[in-house]
């Protein structure tokens, strides 16, 4: 009888050994899978923080480059405003120089350094804003020195260029100096008839 107890003591044994052993891969299977979990879900937090950053260093670069390109125009700007009158003043003094010292040696060294400094500005990118006698005025391009009547000429539009002005691609460095016209000048005559 004794064995017979035994045995099913030793059966019973068994069972819970075999029971905790099926449960303890369970368990293993439950930690390991939860362990898979939080170890996916920290990868991902690596790779958003990777993505974030490598979009912040692009953005950077960007900025960076952006500010350069500003910088550069910057001083570009600065440089050319500076040699612009210098530029004016060549270009009187080709305008009244007289036929007979045109043919002079050192006449054409004036010529030379005048075609120089234009070549120096378009490499820079700067050219002259076109400004023609009959075109309309644009305040963006244009600054306004007088408004005059003009019989031939309606009122907005530009009788002269003073002083030429320049752009660094659609940049302005100087507005161009110009007359513009007020329209046709009002008759006294209908001004003293209308007043009676």
């Amino acid at each position: 009888m004794q064995d017979s107890n035994f045995n099913e003591s030793d059966n019973s044994n068994d069972k819970e050994e075999k029971e905790k052993k099926n449960q303890e891969p369970q368990d293993e299977k439950v930690d390991l899978h939860q362990q898979l979990k939080e170890e996916q879900a920290k990868a991902a937090e690596y790779l958003d923080g990777w993505q974030r950053a490598r979009a912040e260093l692009a953005n950077a670069r960007k900025r960076w480059e952006r500010e350069s390109a500003q910088t550069y125009s910057n001083a570009v700007v600065d440089v050319v405003s500076k040699l612009l009158p210098a530029v004016d003043d060549f270009e009187r003094a080709i305008e009244i120089m007289p036929d007979g010292l045109k043919e002079q040696t050192w006449a054409d060294g004036v010529l030379l350094i005048y075609r120089k400094l234009q070549t120096i500005l378009e490499q820079q990118g700067v050219t002259p804003i076109e400004t023609k006698a009959g075109m309309p005025f644009d305040p963006t391009w244009h600054q306004a020195i007088t408004h005059e009547p003009d019989e031939t000429l309606k009122e907005g539009t530009i009788i002269a260029e003073i002083q030429k002005g320049y752009k660094l691609k659609e940049r302005i460095v100087r507005p161009a100096l110009v007359r513009v016209s007020a329209g046709p000048a009002a008759d006294d005559s209908k001004n003293s008839q209308e007043a009676e």
